[in-house]
């Protein structure tokens, strides 16, 4: 698995913006108006903990720590769990950046003004899950000449048959 690049989730940012601006737009000129649940924030933080605590056995045998052992299944699912938060993380922060820029015009408005501020904290919930997930990502690497199972096994010895 290769690793994220910031191109990618720069991508998914402006995708969630231009859905988070334009889905704002369109409910907010039928008169509804789109909450920011503040459980919403909380989950982000929640994942974004739970990313890096899943992520510390592997940090750990990755550092040397080989007393417990790793499995791999688990190693893998790790990373792909780190790989998803940092672009899930990348989309919601466009997603409320994206309603952030429509409530800007109409500052002057107390209400509008609380939803802004619920819309900056979101995103920088988000920006705690695309930072866990790279983090996690980055320790689920594995050190240089690692990627072959067999690169720290003995070679095999041959019998020699005894001579007559």
């Amino acid at each position: 698995m290769k690793a994220t690049r910031w191109p990618a989730l720069v991508l998914l940012a402006l995708v969630g913006v231009v859905l988070g601006w334009s889905v704002t737009r369109v409910l907010e000129s039928g008169g509804s108006v789109m909450p920011l649940p503040v459980t919403a924030l909380a989950a982000m933080l929640v994942i974004s903990a739970a990313v890096l605590v899943v992520g510390i056995p592997v940090r750990r045998w990755n550092g040397g720590d080989r007393s417990r052992r790793l499995d791999p299944l688990r190693a893998a699912r790790t990373v792909v769990l780190a790989k998803a938060s940092s672009h899930t993380g990348a989309l919601l922060a466009g997603w409320y950046l994206g309603q952030g820029l429509t409530l800007l015009p109409d500052l002057y408005v107390e209400p509008r003004r609380e939803r802004l501020v619920m819309a900056a904290l979101a995103v920088l919930a988000a920006l705690t899950m695309i930072v866990a997930g790279l983090i996690t990502e980055r320790w689920c690497r594995l050190p240089d000449g690692d990627d072959d199972p067999d690169a720290g096994a003995e070679p095999e010895r041959r019998r020699v048959p005894p001579q007559p």
